[in-house]
Parts: C-alpha cells; sequence; structure tokens
C-alpha cells in the first residue's frame, strides 16, 4: 500500500442537476453537493468536512435532510439506483443504511423527503414507471409502492409536515396526494391538472400546498380544492417592462417557478431568471400578498453583467431560525440574504450575496501555481480566469474575458499570468485588483502553456508545435517541431535544461531547451498520451494515455506499465519529494500511489470529481495536491503520511506579500485618499459646528425642566407629608379596631370550644345506638341472601335441562340445512360456466360496438375541446361564485353548532334542576325527621339566644362610629370629584384650542389647492402656447406672416401691467405665506407642549385618585361584609326564636291529641321552614346584585350604605 495519503481539504465549487442541492443542517453550516461528495461547510469558521460518495457511483441525483436534521440521505445511481442514509451527528458521518428498489427495477431516485418524525423515507424512481417507494429506513424495511405518472417527470416528493402517512407528488401534468393505509399508498385527492407542469411544491400548513408552475403559475391547494392563484411571470413582466421603457433590452424568457420554500409568515419562490420573491399572509383574507423581490447582482469584473442575473435558481432553503435565505443556481453558484435586511430594504427590491466565493460554471481547462505565494490560478469555458488562495482557502482575484481559455499559466513570482485564448495566447500582469495586458503572440488556442520553474522561458503549445519564449524580451527562442499530431502536456525539468512533451500521436519527446534538438523520445503509436509529469532527477518521465495504464519511461524505453483496469487516466503528477505518483481518472477519482511503482497494483482510490479529472498539481513545498474537472470544480487535497502528518519540507517556504500596482493607479488612489481627507475635514468642522449650537439649545432647555423639576418636587414633598400625617393616623385607628377584635375573638372561641365538646359527647353517643342497628341489618341480610342463592340454583339446573333438548333439535335442523346447500351449489357452478360462457360471447360483441363508439367519441371529444374553453371561462366565474356561497354557509353553520351548544346548555341546566328536585325531595323526608331532633335542642338555642342578644346589642353600640367614619370617606370622595370636574374643563379648553387650529390649517390647505388650480391653468395656457408657436414656426421662411403671427401672439398672451401685477403679487404672496406658516408652526409645537404636560399631570393626578379610590373601597367592602354579618346571624337567630316559640305552643295545647293533628304540625313548621330558606335565597341574591353594582370606576360615585 502507498505510504503517501491524500486528505480532502477543501473544494471551491458546486455540483448542478441534484434535486435539492443545498440543506441547512443547523444555522451555521449548509450542506451541497460537489463533484462526488457531499460538503459541509461552517459558514462563520469556513471549513468544511466531506461526505464521500459510494464507489463506482456513476453520480448523485438528489440530496434529503430528515426533519430534526441528523440524518441525510444521497441518492445515487450506479448499476442500481440507491439511497444511502448518513448519521451527521457522527464525527465520520457515519452510514447508517443503503436503500434499493429490491425486486422492483429502479435506475435512478430523481428526488427524496423524510417523514416529519425521521422514521419513514419516500423516494421517486425515475422513468419509464415512475414508481414511489416508501421504506422504514431503520429497518430496511419496504412499507408499500405506487405508480405516480404514466409519463413523467416527476419534479418532487414531500410529507405532510404533521402527518406521516400523507405524501404529496408533483410534476408534468401530476399533483396527487397518497396517503398510506392497509400496508399500501392510495390516491386521497384528485386534481385537474393535466394542463400544467408543476416544478415544484411546499407545504404551508397541515392542509395547505402551494405548487409552482414551469407557466409562471402559483397554485394554493386546500382539501381537494384549488383556493388561491396568482401568475408570478405577468407580474414580473410588468414590472420589467415598467423598468425598461427607457432602454432598449429584451424582454425576459418564460418565468418558471422552479423553486418554493415555505416559513413561518409565508413562503419564498423563485420567479424566473435571478428573482426570488416573498410572499407574505394577510391576516384577514386565506391569501398570499408579494412583498419583495431579491435579485442575483450583476458580475462586477463580467463584460456581460447581465449574465449573472440570467441564473436561474435551482434550489431555495431557509436556515432553522428563519434568519437566513440561501439559493442555490444553475450554474454551480450559491448566494445568500439576511431576510431582516430584507425587511428593512427601502423599496421593494434587495440583492443576494455570495455565500462564500463565485465558482466556476463550466469545464476547467487550464490549473496553474506558483512558488513564491500561495496561489492558484485557474481558466475554465465559462470566459473567466480566477486567482484562489490555499492557505486563507480565499477566491483572491477574478476576471471575464470575451473570449474562451484553454490554459494558464503562473510565474514563479505570482506577478505574472500567461493565459491561452481562442484567438491568442496574453501575456499579463495580477495587479492589486485586475488582471492587465502586457503583451499578445499569435497562437491561437493555446491548449498548453508553462513556465520554467526559474520563470525565465515559458512554452506554448500551437498545434503540434512547441514554442518557447523568453520572459524578458517577449522573443520566440525555440520552435519545436517533432510531433505528427496535437500536443497534450509539457513539463519543465528542475534545472530547466530539458523539456518533456507528449501528444495524441503517442509519442513522448525529451528536448534540450538550449540548442532546442531532440535528446531521446518513445513512441507508441497504440496509445495517445493525455498527461506526463517528470521525476525530480529529471531521468524517468511517467506519462498516461488512452490503453487504461501509466507508464514509466527512462532512456527511450518503457520500463514498466501499471494497468489501471476498466478506467482511463487522464492526468498524471509526481510529488517533488520523489515518493509518490497521483493520477487522475476519466470517473473523476484521484488514487495515490507509492514510488517506486510496485509489483502489484496497489493504490488508494478516492472520490473526488463527477467528471474526467482534466489537470493535477503538487505545490511547490509538497504539501497541497490540487486536481480540477470537467465538473467546474477544484479539490484541494492535504498530502500526508499514513500518521496523519505532513510531508517534512527540505527548506521551509516564506511566501511573499508584495503585489503589483501601476503608477497611474497610485497617482489616482492618493488623489482620491487627498479628496477624501478634505471632505472628512470639511465635514468635521461641521460636525462640530452644529453640535455647539445643539450643545446651546439644550442647555436652554435643561434649565427650563430643572426649575420645573424642583417646583414639582416642593409640591409633591409637601403633599407627601400630608399623606403621611393621615396615614399615621389611620394607623393608629387600626391597631385600637385590631387589638379590641382579637380580644372578642378569643373570647368567642373559647365559648365555641365548650359548646361543640358538649355537642360530640351527644354525637358519639348516637353513633354507637347505630352500630348495633347496622349488626342486626347485616344478619338478617345474610339470611336472606343464603335462601334466594339455594333458589336460583334449583331454577338453573331446570333452565340448563330444557335448553339442551332445544339445542338437540336445532342440530338435527342443521344437518338436513347443510345437505340441501352442497346440492345449491353444485347447481350454481353449472349456471355459473353456462353464463361464462356466453358473457364471452357478449363482451366480443360489446368490444366492437365500443371500439365503433369510441372512434366516434374521438370525433366529438374534439368539438367538445372548443366547447370546453368557452365552459372554464364560465367555471371560473361560477366556482367563484361557489366559494362565496362556501364561505355563507360556514358561517351560518357556526350560528348553528353556537345554537347547539347553547341548546345542549339549557338541556343540561334542565336535567340538574330535575335531578335539585329529586335531591330536594329527600332533604324534605330528612328534614321531617330533623325537626323531631330540633324539639329537643330548643332549650339550648334558648339560652343561646340570650347571649346573642347581648352581643346583637353590643354590635350596634360599634356600629355607629364606624357609619361616621364612612360619611367623612364620603366628603373626601366628593372633594376628589371636584378636582377631577376641574381637570376635564382644562382639557375641554385645551381641545377647543386645537380644533382651532385644525381649522386653521384646513384654510391653509384650501389656498395650497388653489395655488395648485392656477398652475395647472397656467400650464394649459403654455400648451396652447407651444401651439401656437409652432404654427408659427411653420412660417419661418415667409418673413411677413411670421412677424404678423408673432404680433398676434403677444396680443393674446402678453398684457404688462398684467406681468408686472402678477411678479409683485407672487412675492407679496410667497413671503406672506412663508410668514404666516412660521408663526402656526411656532404655536402648534407650543400646544403640543402644553398638551403633553398637561397629560402628565392628569395621569398622575388620576393614578393618584385611583390609588385612593381603592384603599376607601377596601375598607367600605370590609364594613359592610361585617355589617351583612351581623344581620344575617341577628335574623337567624329571630326566625330560630319564633320557630321554637309555635313548636312549644303546638306541643302545650296538643297533650294527648290525635295522629292527624300531629301531622298538621308537622306541614306547617315543614312550611316555615320553607319560608326562612327562601327568605336566605333572597337575602343572597340581593347581596350579589350589591356586589355587581359596586364595582366603581376613578370618575363614577360610590352607591350609599343600606340601613
Amino acid at each position: 500500500m502507498a505510504t503517501v495519503v491524500a486528505q480532502s481539504h477543501y473544494v471551491f465549487g458546486l455540483r448542478t442537476g441534484v434535486r435539492n442541492n443545498l440543506l441547512y443542517f443547523d444555522e451555521q453550516t449548509i450542506i451541497f453537493p460537489c463533484g462526488n461528495n457531499c460538503v459541509r461547510y461552517n459558514i462563520n469558521q469556513k471549513c468544511q468536512k466531506f461526505i464521500p460518495g459510494t464507489e463506482r457511483s456513476q453520480g448523485m441525483k438528489a440530496l434529503a435532510i430528515s426533519t430534526n436534521r441528523r440524518y441525510l440521505a444521497v441518492s445515487e445511481c450506479g448499476e442500481k439506483a440507491t439511497i444511502t442514509v448518513f448519521d451527521l451527528q457522527h464525527e465520520q458521518n457515519r452510514k447508517r443504511k443503503v436503500l434499493t428498489g429490491g425486486e422492483i427495477p429502479a435506475d435512478e431516485f430523481v428526488c427524496m423527503a423524510f417523514s416529519p418524525d425521521s422514521k419513514y423515507l419516500i423516494g421517486q424512481a425515475g422513468g419509464p414507471d415512475w414508481t414511489l417507494f416508501l421504506w422504514m429506513w431503520e429497518k430496511k424495511k419496504l412499507m408499500a409502492t405506487v405508480k405516480t405518472s404514466t409519463s413523467g417527470p416527476i419534479n418532487q416528493v414531500s410529507f405532510n409536515p404533521q402527518d406521516n402517512t400523507q405524501i404529496c407528488v408533483s410534476g408534468n401534468g401530476v399533483f396527487k396526494i397518497f396517503r398510506y393505509a392497509g400496508e399500501s399508498l392510495k390516491q386521497s385527492s384528485t386534481f385537474k391538472t393535466d394542463a400544467h407542469n408543476f416544478l415544484c411544491h411546499t407545504w404551508i400548513s397541515t392542509e395547505k400546498v402551494v405548487a409552482g408552475t414551469e407557466t409562471g403559475q402559483l397554485m394554493m391547494f386546500e382539501s381537494s380544492r384549488l383556493r388561491w392563484e396568482i401568475n408570478v411571470a405577468s407580474v414580473q413582466r410588468a414590472k420589467s417592462q415598467s423598468e425598461k421603457q427607457d432602454s432598449n433590452e429584451p424582454s425576459s424568457a418564460l418565468l418558471r417557478v422552479t423553486a418554493i420554500v415555505g416559513y413561518s409568515s409565508g413562503f419564498v419562490c423563485s420567479a424566473g431568471p435571478g428573482t426570488v420573491c416573498l410572499f407574505e399572509k394577510i391576516e384577514e383574507e386565506d391569501q398570499y400578498k408579494k412583498t419583495k423581490d431579491i435579485k442575483i447582482p450583476p458580475e462586477v469584473f463580467g463584460n456581460d453583467s447581465s449574465s449573472a442575473e440570467h441564473q436561474e435558481i435551482s434550489t431555495l432553503c431557509i436556515s432553522p431560525s428563519e434568519e437566513t435565505l440561501t439559493a442555490s443556481t444553475d450554474r454551480g453558484q450559491l448566494y445568500s440574504i439576511q431576510l431582516s435586511v430584507v425587511e428593512l430594504e427601502k423599496g421593494d427590491r434587495a440583492h443576494f450575496e455570495y455565500l462564500s466565493q463565485s465558482f466556476h460554471s463550466s469545464i476547467v481547462t487550464g490549473l496553474s501555481t506558483c512558488i513564491r505565494k500561495p496561489l492558484i490560478a485557474t481558466c475554465s469555458l465559462d470566459r473567466s480566469v480566477r486567482i484562489w488562495n490555499f492557505e486563507t482557502n480565499d477566491l483572491e482575484m477574478y476576471m471575464e474575458f470575451q473570449e474562451e481559455s484553454y490554459s494558464v499559466a503562473l510565474h514563479p513570482t505570482g506577478l505574472f499570468i500567461l493565459v491561452g485564448f481562442s484567438d491568442k495566447l496574453r501575456f499579463m500582469t495580477l495587479l492589486i485588483d485586475d488582471i492587465r495586458t502586457l503583451k499578445e503572440f499569435t497562437v491561437r488556442s493555446c491548449r498548453e502553456c508553462v513556465f520554467s520553474n526559474g520563470g525565465h522561458l515559458f512554452a506554448a503549445v500551437n498545434g503540434n508545435v512547441i514554442n518557447i519564449y523568453s520572459t524578458t524580451t517577449f522573443e520566440d527562442i525555440l520552435n519545436l517541431k517533432g510531433h505528427n499530431e496535437k500536443v497534450r502536456a509539457v513539463a519543465f525539468s528542475a534545472d530547466d535544461s530539458r523539456l518533456v512533451s507528449c501528444g495524441m500521436d503517442g509519442a513522448v519527446y525529451e528536448w534540450n531547451t538550449l540548442s532546442g534538438t531532440r535528446e531521446s523520445d518513445s513512441v507508441l503509436k497504440t496509445c495517445s498520451y493525455t498527461g506526463l509529469t517528470i521525476s525530480p532527477d529529471a531521468k524517468t518521465f511517467f506519462a498516461v494515455g488512452t490503453d487504461c495504464t501509466l507508464k514509466e519511461i527512462q532512456d527511450c524505453q518503457i520500463l514498466r506499465e501499471v494497468p489501471s483496469g476498466d478506467v482511463v487516466c487522464t492526468t498524471v503528477a509526481m510529488s517533488r519529494s520523489g515518493r509518490a505518483l497521483f493520477i487522475g481518472t476519466s470517473t473523476g477519482t484521484v488514487r495515490a500511489i507509492k514510488y517506486p511503482l510496485p509489483i502489484q497494483n496497489a493504490w488508494l482510490e478516492y472520490q473526488a470529481h463527477a467528471g474526467p479529472v482534466t489537470k493535477m498539481i503538487i505545490t511547490f513545498d509538497d504539501q497541497f495536491l490540487l486536481t480540477v474537472s470537467e465538473d467546474g470544480c477544484l479539490f484541494i487535497w492535504k498530502i500526508i503520511d499514513k500518521e496523519g502528518q505532513g510531508l517534512k519540507r527540505e527548506k521551509e517556504l516564506k511566501y511573499t506579500e508584495e503585489i503589483l500596482v501601476t503608477k497611474s493607479d497610485l497617482e489616482e488612489k492618493n488623489k482620491m485618499i487627498l479628496d477624501l481627507n478634505t471632505k472628512v475635514d470639511e465635514l468635521q468642522e461641521d460636525i462640530k459646528h452644529q453640535i455647539s449650537l445643539k450643545d446651546m439649545t439644550y442647555k436652554e432647555k435643561i434649565n427650563e425642566l430643572t426649575e420645573k423639576c424642583l417646583q414639582q418636587n416642593n409640591s409633591l414633598n409637601a403633599e407627601k407629608e400630608v399623606l403621611k400625617t393621615e396615614k399615621e393616623k389611620q394607623q393608629a385607628a387600626h391597631v385600637k379596631a385590631l387589638s379590641e377584635i382579637l380580644e372578642k375573638h378569643d373570647k368567642e372561641l373559647q365559648d365555641m370550644e365548650s359548646t361543640s365538646n358538649q355537642k360530640l359527647m351527644l354525637e358519639y353517643e348516637k353513633y354507637q345506638e347505630l352500630q348495633l342497628k347496622l349488626h342486626n341489618v347485616q344478619q338478617e341480610c345474610e339470611q336472606q341472601l343464603h335462601s334466594m342463592e339455594e333458589s336460583k340454583t334449583r331454577a338453573l339446573e331446570e333452565m340448563m335441562q330444557s335448553y339442551e333438548a332445544k339445542l338437540e333439535e336445532k342440530m338435527m335442523l342443521l344437518n338436513q340445512f347443510q345437505d340441501e346447500s352442497q346440492q345449491q351449489v353444485r347447481e350454481l357452478e353449472e349456471y355459473i360456466k353456462q353464463e361464462e360462457e356466453d358473457t364471452d360471447i357478449e363482451i366480443h360483441d360489446i368490444r366492437m360496438k365500443y371500439e365503433q363508439d369510441l372512434q366516434k367519441e374521438k370525433k366529438a371529444n374534439a368539438m367538445l375541446k372548443v366547447e370546453l374553453d368557452t365552459t372554464t371561462k364560465s367555471f371560473h366565474g361560477l366556482q367563484m361564485e361557489i366559494d362565496n356561497r362556501n364561505l355563507e354557509i360556514e358561517k351560518l353553520k357556526q350560528e348553528v353548532q353556537k345554537l347547539q351548544s347553547v341548546i345542549k346548555s339549557l338541556e343540561n341546566d334542565i336535567t340538574g334542576l330535575k335531578a335539585a328536585i329529586r335531591n330536594k325531595d329527600g332533604i324534605m323526608q330528612d328534614k321531617e325527621k330533623s325537626i323531631y331532633d330540633l324539639n329537643k335542642k330548643n332549650s339550648t338555642l334558648n339560652k343561646a339566644l340570650e347571649v346573642m342578644k347581648h352581643r346583637a346589642e353590643f354590635m350596634e353600640e360599634e356600629i355607629a362610629p364606624k357609619e361616621n367614619q364612612i360619611e367623612e370617606l364620603k366628603e373626601q370622595m366628593q372633594e376628589m370629584e371636584g378636582e377631577l370636574k376641574e381637570f376635564h374643563k382644562t382639557n375641554t379648553e385645551l381641545e377647543l384650542k386645537i380644533d382651532e387650529l385644525n381649522l386653521k390649517l384646513k384654510t391653509k390647505d384650501k389656498e395650497i389647492h388653489k395655488e395648485m388650480k392656477k398652475v395647472q391653468d397656467f400650464g394649459v395656457l403654455v400648451q396652447r402656447f407651444k401651439a401656437d408657436l409652432h404654427t408659427c414656426v411653420e412660417c419661418i421662411q415667409d418673413p411677413k406672416r411670421l412677424k404678423d403671427n408673432i404680433r398676434e401672439l403677444y396680443k393674446c398672451y402678453v398684457q404688462p401691467s398684467d406681468v408686472m401685477e402678477k411678479v409683485a403679487v407672487h412675492t407679496d404672496m410667497q413671503r406672506e405665506n412663508s410668514r404666516q406658516r412660521e408663526h402656526y408652526e411656532k404655536i402648534i409645537t407650543t400646544m403640543k407642549k402644553q398638551i403633553s404636560r398637561d397629560a402628565n399631570v392628569f395621569q398622575a393626578n388620576n393614578t393618584k385618585l385611583m390609588k385612593d379610590n381603592v384603599v376607601l373601597m377596601k375598607e367600605i367592602n370590609d364594613l359592610r361584609q361585617e355589617l351583612r354579618t351581623v344581620r344575617t346571624q341577628l335574623h337567624n337567630y329571630e326566625s330560630q326564636t319564633n320557630f321554637n316559640k309555635n313548636i312549644k305552643g303546638s306541643a302545650n295545647t296538643r297533650g294527648a291529641a290525635s295522629a292527624g293533628r300531629a301531622g298538621l304540625v308537622t306541614e306547617q313548621s315543614f312550611e316555615e321552614t320553607e319560608k326562612i330558606i327562601q327568605f336566605q335565597r333572597l337575602e343572597i341574591h340581593r347581596l350579589k346584585q350589591e356586589i355587581l353594582g359596586q364595582t366603581p370606576t376613578s370618575r363614577t360615585k360610590l352607591p350609599p350604605l343600606a340601613n
């Protein structure tokens, strides 16, 4: 195995043609495909991690990330279409599962999606079957499949964001929603979408899906209906035409909606080349409104600035926190924008920025590096030359040209560059921000050019001739002729004394750069060479070509051939230490082979590019391997040993930092700096002057405010002292009242404890008596249960015997029926055979008839299509009416539901009342029993009555001082209401002043309108004058007529007195207007200040009053509660005494009365108890109404106390 290992370090580029090729892993990390790898790029740290593709993969087709952002699914095509799921939380992005179609054939999976819980995965296979697969991917279990289309293509599939079982599929003439049920996928809703090609869609909610079409239409579907539709193409074209009325630019092409993504407040979609639209939801209506356009900015260093704007958006992606919007284009570029910046942008437009750098958008044809700087130069068929820095991983400079570039070479100093264009070879200088041509050479379509290691020479290939030039004099020193076909690779030796070349004719030549003679050659006509490199000692050459072998050539002989299998090798490079060889292949892989070459075919192969490797170079310090490919990507590989350390350097290189600048550029920049410095000085002086003026004004304002604050503080301090004294008085009164209440409470507690102990003793005696009764009842119940069980067992035995006899009879009948059914089945089979023969004949006749009918219907269909166009228009109108009617129906349904809920609540109330009536009946019976107990308690209650009377008298004595306090508080409330009235008066006066000022403003507005009318009349007069002048100009050749016409014009339009008066009037009017305007502005400012001050004072007073009101309300409520409790206690005791007296009277008179009279007494006592209960209920109702009525605000008077 090779001791040297290549580790992927950084990559510049994006792979196009992959569905959903831009994903967010977290807020700082994005995932995108590049070559045959997926890249995890940290935007803040600018570092990359790689997820390599599978071996012998023919390319990626789609990406998908799970909703929990843990798993990444990669679709690849090869011998079999596969979906590989990676665990992104693992350090090395561990491969979890590989899914295939199983027995169902699938060449590729066009698009994929994870379920909301990340347990399921759907994959849409390509044509011609267009089968949709549903997996439980962790178990590699295929749950269901379904064919989604007959013709295709299918562009996107997705899960409902809150439902694992609902799937949406969109494509050409296809927009379907499937539901997983019963181990199969069934179409749950159908839409008439045959005429539309849906390119993308997104779920906005659990029921709404927005889809974009090829013709620029956005459609929102909800519950099997089209709810909303807008044509983005028409809106964008109208806007672009209004902007391009002055210019002669052609109108934009077809505006396709190629990408769409939803977020919390709406959705984002592409709207044609280089444009993205933001749509936000209208709150009142169930529709969306376009708020902003985001454009791709034009290229700064490009010849055609509009080329960048014509890129088509392929993928849109929003970060998890919905702060950043990123986009990828069909030309392999990545853009981003902060959504907060979009909202702050003025106007309807905002512009994207590059996410990292701009990449090549076509085949990279040239690659070169230098010695003195960490620079890489690349050129591409996209007509651009780019300079990269492999230390900082940045794009240093790029320039676009009018011609395609085929080769590039950096001077060892890094200050000059050679570029081979289609028309000429140009020697250019690398400046700070420009690449300028220094010399042009007549070498057309130079496919290979290279500087010598010393930098004094450079070689350029012109077909089958190699020209060697001097970099100092630009003279053509040597012309090396010998190849019969095009030269494909050229390389200088370490000492620049020799040059080696190889070509499509199968020849490898070694040239002397001093004499121009050929020193050695090796020709193999069966192979056309594509790549070449030299060993450090310049004795051995290594060449690769179309014969799938690596050749080691020394002294005109091929020493060794290393076969590469079925893969064609395109390029080769050797490290300067001579320890390892690196080979690029036509499949895009990179191979590392140790040197000297092993006997067996042992190499390490790395997944790199998605196309053939075109160029490969190792940096001068052997630290990095650089590769470019037809996929437009530049890979930087770190060359390390097996232990993971970089290769040892013989001498440490220190890169220089000098940059070339022209004298004119320096002078211009110095002038710019001087001009800017003078402007800065002027601005600083202006700012100082403005600051001094502002300081003066602010000091005056501060002095005024301090005086007012002092006055207000003094007044507030005085009020504070008054309030403190009042507070101390109230606290002393409250302390006294509290001490008295506590003493009373202690006495009451002692009395209550003594009475409760007596009651407990009585209750305990009753409890023992009831336990005895319970024991007796339980014994009786057990005896009854035993007798019942014996009777039931006898009855059961009798029933069993009768039912067994019936069962035997039924079994006999069943056997008879089975025999009859078998005979009927046989007869049925014979009947079915006869019917099948008859139906076959009938089917043949019907088929013939239907074929004839089909031809007739096809003709009728052609006629109906014409009618369809007319009916669709009327259908859309009717559909709008239906939608309106449906909305009305929904409103009515809501009203019906509300009424039904009211009816249900009323029914519940009725049932509750019925239950209450039943409970009351039970209570009545309980009360009849309790009346007997109450007679016993009368004696104890009479004693308690006397005690309560004494307490009532004592409470009445305490009520009098509290009522006096309440009257004092009422007087305070009246005073505060008077103050409030005064504040209202001041507010009304201020409002009147504001109304007067508004009237004055309205009069000024009317005067301005009159002046505007005068201006319009003057404009009409000018137009008439222009028309008359035009008629005069027609008579310019006839001076007499011209003179007469001008005199008539003067008489018509000019009067000297009017002119003088108008000028004077205008000047006076302007002065008067300006003077009055300044006067009214001053008045308005003063009034605004007064209003603000008065408002603050009013608010402070109002809050103070509110606090006082709250305190008073609390005290009043406490007093009222105490009064109510006393009154209720008195009322209860009076009612009980009356009740007891009645019972005593009835007991004395009754004597030895009969049972009928006893019933009458109980009925009378029951009626009296009912009256007491009703009276108490009325009392409670009255108190509730008082509480509801006693919620006064700061501006309402409190109700008077009830006597």
